[in-house]
């Protein structure tokens, strides 16, 4: 997105730090959605995400702040079918211990939103936000907003009778929506830096885009596999029960409901797209580094090609240790830090728009 410098109060050297003061303060909100990401992988992970039965967007804000508060939220709690069938007789020094993780994801929530408003206030009222950005980011804001509510849907579905956990479906769509913020931001943050790109002739720019889609389907395969707990079964790699496609992959009717419901499917779908994956990066690597690139695409290149090595690894010694919480919450870090990398080498590989030609003034007779 090229800013013109008129949108700026003081010509072009206010418009620098105008722009990078910007710029940093998204790439500071991009930052907080991926510890948001981890935070909330964690909590899934760990069971954690149920033991806050009551959603209150302003004083939630505060945790108990006496006996009494425990007992009434531990009451609560035991009310949920989680307590019943999964943690019964759980006292209360348990219960605090899942609760802290699921608070501190909430309260980071809250703290996003004020990171993002503030300084959105602050930035809109001096003039340092140019014209053109701004829907994008009030229609961020508002995303932002409608996360939170997403977040306590899913929650809401642990209610149910005889469930132990959200839906699946639920983690997905509240997974997909955090994908497209931290997606959103990070790409508006680094616009913002450079707003001209370098030339890049010969950037594998079309296997870059598809890297992106391939990735971000992975991670909500992988939102699925979370979800049904498919990772504590068919620990080995890379076959699964002594075979490449495991035999209960289309044991349930109608197909489709395979692909999120089995878990030797959902498993199965998972590790085919994370293989895919790795094999597409790496071949963008090699197409992209086998041609003179600017250094910031090299740079780029270089650091997509670790990324992904490291993610497949890491995803493969997770399974194979049946997806412990410390190991999973790993992966899931690591796959966000996958996108990141395949995002930032698609910006650097970006072509600058076409040169506005200004309108020609007919000659006055």
């Amino acid at each position: 997105m090229p800013f013109d410098v008129r949108e700026f109060p003081a010509g072009a050297e206010a418009e620098a730090r105008s722009r990078r003061a910007v710029g940093l303060w998204l790439l500071g909100c991009a930052f907080m959605v991926f510890i948001m990401v981890v935070l909330g992988g964690a909590t899934r992970l760990t069971g954690s995400g149920l033991s806050i039965m009551e959603w209150k967007p302003i004083m939630g804000a505060l945790p108990p702040l006496s006996h009494a508060d425990w007992e009434h939220l531990f009451r609560l709690y035991q009310n949920i079918p989680q307590y019943r069938l999964l943690h019964d007789g759980m006292d209360l020094d348990g219960f605090r211990r899942i609760f802290w993780l699921e608070w501190t994801h909430r309260l980071w929530g809250r703290l996003i939103g004020l990171a993002f408003l503030l300084p959105l206030i602050w930035f809109w009222a001096r003039g340092a936000i140019a014209r053109r950005l701004r829907p994008r980011l009030a229609l961020l804001f508002v995303l932002g907003g409608l996360q939170g509510a997403v977040g306590w849907f899913m929650v809401a579905s642990g209610f149910f009778p005889d469930s132990i956990a959200v839906s699946p479906y639920r983690l997905v769509i509240h997974l997909g929506l955090a994908l497209v913020l931290y997606a959103a931001l990070l790409w508006t943050a680094l616009t913002v830096l450079r707003p001209v790109p370098d030339t890049a002739p010969g950037a594998p720019r079309r296997m870059l885009q598809a890297l992106v889609g391939l990735a971000a389907l992975t991670i909500v395969a992988g939102g699925f596999t979370s979800g049904t707990h498919a990772g504590k079964i068919y620990n080995t790699f890379p076959l699964m029960d002594g075979r490449l496609v495991p035999a209960a992959y289309a044991d349930l009717s109608p197909f489709l409901r395979n692909l999120t419901e089995n878990v030797a499917a959902v498993q199965f779908d998972h590790r085919l797209l994370a293989t895919a994956t790795a094999l597409l990066a790496l071949a963008t690597v090699a197409a992209g580094l086998a041609r003179g690139q600017p250094a910031s695409l090299r740079g780029a290149l270089a650091a997509l090609g670790l990324a992904v090595g490291a993610q497949y690894a890491l995803g493969v010694a997770t399974l194979l240790n049946g997806a412990p919480p410390g190991l999973a919450t790993l992966h899931q870090a690591g796959a966000v830090l996958l996108l990141t990398a395949a995002l930032v080498a698609l910006h650097a590989a970006r072509r600058a728009a076409p040169a506005r030609v200004p309108a020609l003034t007919p000659e006055t007779p």
